[in-house]
């Protein structure tokens, strides 16, 4: 089963005879996924390197991590490149408002450091463990903390740019499990996924498994399915949207010049979309909710001349004197200042 889901990602992704950068981690997941694609490296022709990011986040089961993943490179014959990070000192010297969590700050940084070794050993991409459960319980997570269209999407199989790839997507967890137990693998287990301070481990451990076993026993089929339909739906607005902000954004100075006429006839979907794309490309993405997109798009179709609002991340988006000059999205500038 898992053999033959791996190999169909293979062919769907792309990556026969190509140089792959496995991420292992030391857990089951991506011991798991090593070895399934050591198992078809020589039908695939696939060139494969191991990257090991050390978080240093849980002291000597850390180190334990990284010493058995060298370990297993050196079994199977594979070099092992090893990053360390420091997730603590990321985070330092930054507003409440911009730091990162714990969990953000590791992530980004492991990403970081995977694209390095794969850079340094010329690999073509880098293939995560991610799974089926994974997919579902981000999905789950989103739409429990409020979530529009475009977050259903969860984790794609392929990153926009084809560096990282996700060959168990469709593979659930008992599928991994039951391949590593047959095949005598050895593996690390992550204290820190047993407790219950995080909701992720909360809804791993305590809520999936009674909505699979008393609602829907395809659950995580269900909700992959529902998350690559989403994605696809989501490129193709992305289209729509790319075209739609090319016509109407200039960048002038420190401001994103806008387009703002006839904003009150475009549907509310791609209304939205563009109000998210401006400021993410003002930097401001992360802290943008529904609500500021909304008022955003109101102040577009109704904004007084020389008035502004004030958006996250230090934004403003101020309408010019003069209607024609449309509106303007950064640091409110200074001969606007006094006309608020």
């Amino acid at each position: 089963m898992i053999v033959r889901e791996v190999r169909d990602a293979v062919r769907r992704l792309g990556l026969a005879g190509r140089s792959v950068l496995v991420a292992v981690s030391g857990g089951l997941d991506s011991v798991a996924l090593l070895h399934v694609l050591r198992e078809l490296a020589v039908r695939q022709e696939l060139h494969l390197s191991i990257g090991h990011v050390n978080h240093g986040l849980r002291g000597d089961e850390s180190e334990g991590d990284e010493h058995a993943v060298r370990a297993v490179g050196r079994a199977i014959g594979l070099e092992v490149r090893v990053q360390r990070v420091d997730p603590a000192a990321y985070r330092l010297g930054r507003s409440s408002r911009d730091r990162p969590t714990v969990q953000e700050a590791a992530r980004e940084l492991r990403y970081r450091a995977l694209r390095r070794i794969a850079d340094e050993l010329g690999c073509d991409c880098i293939a995560t463990a991610h799974n089926a459960d994974d997919q579902a319980e981000t999905v789950l997570l989103r739409l429990f903390r409020g979530t529009g269209p475009d977050g259903l999407g969860g984790i794609p199989e392929s990153s926009a740019d084809g560096k990282i790839v996700r060959p168990l997507l469709r593979v659930e967890r008992r599928e991994i499990a039951r391949f590593a137990s047959e095949g005598g693998l050895r593996w690390r287990e992550d204290s820190s996924n047993a407790s219950d301070v995080y909701a992720r481990n909360r809804l791993r451990r305590h809520w999936l498994p009674g909505l699979v076993r008393d609602f829907n026993p395809r659950l995580l089929r269900a909700i992959g399915g529902l998350a690559e339909a989403q994605q696809k739906d989501a490129e193709w607005i992305a289209g729509l949207v790319a075209r739609e902000a090319a016509a109407r954004f200039s960048a002038e100075d420190v401001w994103l010049c806008i387009d703002g006429k006839d904003w009150g006839s475009l549907p509310e979907a791609l209304s939205l979309r563009l109000a998210r794309c401006a400021v993410e490309q003002c930097g401001g993405g992360r802290h943008a909710s529904r609500v500021h997109l909304a008022r955003m798009v109101a102040f577009f179709c109704a904004g007084r001349p020389g008035s502004a609002i004030e958006l996250p991340a230090g934004l403003r988006l101020w309408r010019a004197s003069s209607p024609e000059a449309g509106f303007r999205l950064g640091p409110l500038p200074r001969e606007a200042a006094g006309k608020r």
